[in-house]
């Protein structure tokens, strides 16, 4: 009786595991398509407070996972350079670039591609402003009494608070600014900039018009103690770059989605925290202007 009882408990319990087995994946199979499973990460350079940042492409994950049907994550950084460097290291995949860190991350990772754009970003501008104490005014004319004057630019990485104001500055005063002021800083970011020439700490800097503009809209800024006397010519800057292997990763149509998500974001909301009146189409040659004023003031080596 015991034995049969034994054998009666044997058959059920193979008779179960069969059934578990039959309803489960096989080891292989189990594992979830790595094209549903990876999750797609994004950065951008910290051009302005973390938290403004924080709450802008947090937005934007949402919206990216909503469009795409997979998981979407935004990592900050410290600095411009570990933005390059994350996205040099497959940390992220896609970032939200000025004109000068994204060529600079395109040519450390062959194939990647700058996808979209700010309709504002061909067309972008810096602007050169002065604290009271400096004694200058608003002028359409270059601002020659800057030299001597203490200044500071934001990020050395920054195209419009660095890049393009140097150059301009070069080109104007042909000098360099270690020569032609006496006191240079690099704030690390634009807010940091306003913040730094209003409270009189330099006497002049080079700000993004976006976040003077913002800043000013926003009443963060006393006109009483800092103004903007110079306005540069325009040049190309922000922009969306993909590494050019996304498709491996998450199917051979990805990148095309993705462009088409970026290009298609309308939210007043989303955009308004860029801000930006919308995206257009981008690609690498638009700032080829960027790389030749890099090379040329000597921040890229055109060997390397």
């Amino acid at each position: 009786m015991r034995i049969q009882l034994l054998r009666n408990f044997i058959a059920l319990t193979l008779l179960f595991i069969t059934s578990i087995s039959s309803a489960t994946p096989s080891a292989s199979s189990a594992v979830a398509d790595p094209v549903s499973a990876k999750p797609f990460v994004f950065s951008a350079i910290p051009d302005q407070d973390e938290a403004n940042l924080q709450e802008r492409f947090d937005k934007v994950a949402v919206y990216l996972q909503d469009q795409l049907g997979i998981e979407v994550r935004y990592i900050p950084v410290k600095s411009y350079a570990a933005a390059v460097t994350a996205f040099r290291n497959n940390q992220v995949q896609l970032a939200w670039f000025g004109g000068l860190s994204g060529v600079q991350a395109r040519r450390l990772v062959p194939g990647s591609q700058a996808i979209a754009q700010g309709t504002e970003d061909p067309f972008f501008t810096s602007y050169i402003i002065a604290h009271s104490s400096a004694g200058l005014e608003p002028s359409d004319n270059f601002p020659a009494g800057i030299a001597g004057k203490t200044f500071t630019f934001g990020s050395k990485g920054s195209t419009s608070g660095r890049l393009m104001p140097e150059y301009f500055i070069s080109e104007n005063l042909r000098d360099t600014p270690d020569k032609l002021f006496s006191k240079v800083g690099y704030s690390g970011d634009h807010s940091r900039t306003i913040a730094l020439v209003q409270s009189g700490a330099y006497q002049v800097g080079a700000v993004n018009y976006k976040v003077w503009d913002k800043a000013l809209a926003a009443g963060k800024i006393d006109s009483d103690k800092v103004k903007v006397i110079w306005r540069t010519p325009s040049y190309p800057d922000y922009q969306w770059t993909v590494r050019g292997d996304v498709n491996d990763s998450w199917g051979p149509d990805f990148q095309a989605r993705l462009t088409a998500a970026l290009l298609a974001m309308d939210d007043p909301d989303l955009l308004a925290s860029f801000p930006r009146s919308g995206f257009i189409a981008a690609d690498n040659d638009l700032y080829q202007p960027i790389l030749d004023t890099a090379i040329s003031v000597g921040i890229i080596d055109p060997g390397k």
